[in-house]
């Protein structure tokens, strides 16, 4: 067993690591997967407050992970349970105490919580040793909920030393979350004055786009053999990329955005501007995400077969670069690899949000109409590699689109 110097000493990077990841489901996922491997728990949930709610929003189980065929991710339910005495994390975010359980199904009548056996009643799984800590900012305010499950070494219970090693984890993850949430408001503010102009650009469409684009990106990556360190940074900075992709659009007529029919040839060309707009907002590399988010921002409506916008331009004008103008005037069209593997991914991510949702001009598409429109454009408007690793990761899919549909609350808690 690692000595406390040992444990400290991979606290303070865990800390540095996790300062350097900006969105902040990527942060949830990373803390939970940080938070078990510190104290070797084969699971774990992570919840983040909002008000008087708990939103469960990830969870990570070793065990049925190993049941899974290689490349494929636990589906698990998306609910929301209320701050209240009732569960164990309701209980401890309540109470702002760690809670440690060596058994859950041998509880004190005498307590207030009680653990819902439904997940281990749906999936066969045994959970038994639970312990469950607030995650508080510097204020003391309770700003989520982690638990991990069943240590995999020792005695099979979290011990005091687990304990401590948990809050001071805690208390290290808390500041990163903060930080990270505190981006993410950021963001949306901006997405806002976007979505005050076209009423589609809502922050539930921006998190399932940059979803989409995160588990579509993920699939190609493994694919590929690329290495898992660069996999973890890359869906940071592609969840950032793809939640702007559509900035650009504050800067274009509300007529327009808002016109309930379909548009003439003249305000679609007005429209086309968007993606020069949002560009010219990162054109000037700062960052890894500036980078990115340019080329999502500018080539999310390329098509793969070079029929696309706004095509090879000049990021100031909006014109033609010299040599590669149309005899139409407008620009010729990227194609292939010459549009970024991020605006690709984007690309496939975005029609299949706007196909699914109601939209001013029409309404959510069913999905099996969804998905042949999305495979005929295999080979045209999409790269075909990456329509193949969109059906292969269509689960994922499915679940990304059932968490954020704004779904109310269930009794599911544990």
């Amino acid at each position: 067993m690692e000595n406390i110097k040992e444990k400290m000493d991979h606290l303070i990077q865990l800390g540095i690591e996790l300062n350097q990841i900006h969105d902040l489901d990527i942060l949830l996922e990373r803390i939970l997967y940080q938070a078990r491997r510190v104290v070797h728990a084969d699971a774990g949930s992570i919840y983040i407050r909002e008000n008087d709610i708990l939103h469960f929003t990830y969870t990570q189980n070793e065990t049925l992970q190993k049941q899974l065929p290689p490349g494929e991710k636990l589906i698990y339910s998306i609910f929301s349970i209320p701050i209240n005495n009732e569960s164990l994390a309701g209980y401890v975010a309540k109470s702002g105490r760690l809670l440690n359980i060596p058994d859950v199904y041998v509880l004190d009548s005498r307590v207030p919580y009680r653990f819902s056996k439904q997940f281990d009643t749906k999936t066969g799984y045994q959970s038994k040793a639970i312990c469950t800590v607030p995650l508080k900012n510097a204020r003391g305010d309770t700003l989520g909920i982690l638990q991990v499950l069943n240590p995999t070494s020792g005695a099979k219970v979290f011990s005091s030393f687990d304990e401590d090693i948990l809050l001071h984890f805690a208390s290290i993850a808390s500041v990163a979350l903060e930080r990270a949430q505190l981006m993410r408001n950021n963001y949306l503010r901006m997405i806002s004055m976007a979505e005050m102009r076209d009423p589609n650009e809502t922050a539930l469409h921006i998190n399932r786009v940059a979803g989409y684009a995160v588990e579509l990106y993920e699939h190609y990556a493994v694919k590929h053999g690329i290495t898992k360190y660069e996999i973890e940074r890359n869906r940071d900075v592609l969840r950032i990329a793809a939640m702007l992709h559509d900035v650009g659009k504050i800067g274009i007529s509300d007529l327009i955005l808002n016109k309930p029919g379909y548009f003439s040839s003249d305000e679609f060309d007005i429209m086309k501007q968007h993606t020069v707009l949002g560009a010219r907002l990162f054109q000037n590399f700062h960052s890894d995400y500036d980078e990115a988010t340019f080329e999502v921002t500018l080539n999310h409506h390329e098509r793969w077969d070079g029929k696309g916008y706004p095509g090879i331009v000049d990021i100031q004008t909006g014109k033609p670069l010299p040599g590669y103008e149309l005899p139409n005037g407008m620009a010729k069209g990227k194609s292939h690899e010459e549009i970024p593997l991020f605006a690709r991914v984007v690309s496939i991510a975005d029609v299949f949000d706007a196909l699914s949702t109601s939209r001013c001009y029409k309404t959510a598409w069913e999905e099996p109409q969804v998905l042949e429109t999305i495979q005929k454009g295999a080979g045209t408007q999409f790269d075909p590699e990456l329509i193949d690793c969109f059906f292969s990761c269509l689960n994922m899919i499915r679940c990304v689109k059932k968490r954020y549909a704004n779904e109310g609350l269930t009794n599911e808690s544990i």
